[in-house]
């Protein structure tokens, strides 16, 4: 899909927001409100920028066949937001902020605790003079407890948070998930909070302070598995890609590769035997109900291994699926932006980038379906200060002359 710039601007237009988060997941939240609408400026260091900016190869190609100072890394979170360059260690920068925060109704940031407040730009430095002013702050552990002091990355929370030592092999190592997951997950939180203080902004007139851990938020999404936790007293292993509480849900090798089945019934079970060629196995009173599957999983998860190789990917998901079992292939990325749901589903999208090899620069779609306000990809990820000049004309009427003065002073 190419995306274009006459979309409607969608459910949050109107709103606008002060981003000065960096790395993965302040800038996730953002680029989801600007998604919906919102006018997302991004704050940004001059000369220097988001920190991810540098974080490749691989780089977006240039026009010229070189690489553009945009790895892939920042792209994939940085759309729908305008860059303006703002040096806020000076007394001026802080000014500025300030000046640009009266058109603003949310700030968001995740510098580490008392990173902002150092220049008079925290929640008690600003609630005051903004009252309505939402102020989202995403940290490593929260502002509060032992801890809040600490820097905070996505490895360190998906450690502490347990994700870790419920991830990989029964015999290996506890492992991290491929992508920054804690990360992405305490964007979304925030962007649920912002939408939520935004509500009550609206029928009050009073804004608040947000206060986001990833710690915390990785704790919260461990979900079923901490359940089991407090409803047993025992500690959950790592069981690889098995299901703590369904069998057979579990990747199985084929003839040409693996797939997922995730029979999450006894009914689909017995359908599986019957298409596996293995009926008795689903009357078999080891194997009858999930309760016994569980108690017998490891004997029973030995057979169907020796079975499942007999046929290919496509032929168990096409047998699969007539019987109406869950089941997928597991494909690689290449698989997965090839598979026509994904491409009907819109999940890889275009937008003009003139900077860009082919114009054009391909990035992750939005899956939020809305009938009536749809999500909008209204301008590519931008490159750094990209539009000082122009927030700054738009929003505080600072002639060229003003601009350049600042620019001379370092301060944009």
């Amino acid at each position: 899909m190419t995306a274009s710039s006459d979309r409607p601007a969608g459910p949050l237009a109107g709103i606008r927001i002060l981003d000065m988060t960096r790395i993965l997941a302040g800038p996730t939240c953002a680029q989801l409100l600007g998604d919906l609408g919102a006018d997302v400026i991004k704050i940004e260091r001059p000369g220097v920028g988001d920190d991810t900016r540098a974080w490749g190869p691989p780089y977006l190609t240039a026009a010229d066949g070189g690489d553009l100072d945009e790895s892939a890394y920042y792209l994939a979170v940085n759309r729908n937001k305008r860059s303006v360059t703002v040096d806020f260690s000076r007394p001026e920068g802080v000014a500025l902020i300030k000046r640009l925060l009266k058109h603003c109704d949310v700030l968001a940031h995740n510098l580490k605790v008392g990173g902002l407040e150092k220049f008079g730009l925290g929640y008690a430095d600003l609630k005051d003079d903004f009252p309505g002013l939402v102020y989202c702050h995403i940290s490593g552990f929260g502002e509060t407890g032992p801890y809040a002091k600490r820097p905070g990355y996505d490895a360190l929370a998906q450690a502490m948070g347990g994700i870790m030592s419920l991830t990989g092999s029964p015999d290996g190592e506890p492992t991290r998930v491929g992508v920054g997951i804690s990360d992405i997950m305490c964007g979304m939180y925030a962007s649920t909070a912002i939408l939520a203080a935004l509500r009550h902004r609206d029928k009050t007139g009073q804004g608040q302070n947000i206060d986001l851990g990833l710690l915390d938020t990785t704790v919260a999404w461990s979900s079923n598995e901490a359940l089991n936790y407090f409803t047993s007293g025992d500690l959950p292993k790592r069981r690889g890609n098995q299901h703590a509480n369904i069998v057979p849900y579990q990747v199985f090798p084929t003839k040409d590769g693996y797939f997922y089945l995730a029979a999450g019934n006894d009914g689909q079970y017995s359908r599986f035997c019957e298409f596996a060629g293995v009926p008795e196995l689903a009357t078999d009173p080891r194997y009858a109900t999930n309760p016994k599957r569980l108690v017998n999983r490891d004997e029973l998860v030995a057979k169907l291994e020796q079975l499942t190789p007999k046929k290919t990917t496509q032929e168990w998901i096409d047998g699969l699926e007539q019987r109406n079992v869950p089941a997928a292939p597991v494909y690689n990325l290449e698989q997965t932006f090839n598979d026509p749901q994904i491409k009907h589903r819109e999940m890889k999208i275009e937008m003009e980038q003139p900077l860009a090899k082919d114009g054009k620069v391909a990035l992750l779609g939005n899956p939020i379906k809305l009938s009536e306000t749809p999500v909008s990809y209204r301008r590519p990820p931008p490159t750094l200060g990209q539009h000082t000049d122009e927030v700054l004309a738009e929003l505080l009427d600072l002639s060229d002359d003003d601009r350049a003065k600042l620019r001379d002073d370092g301060l944009i």
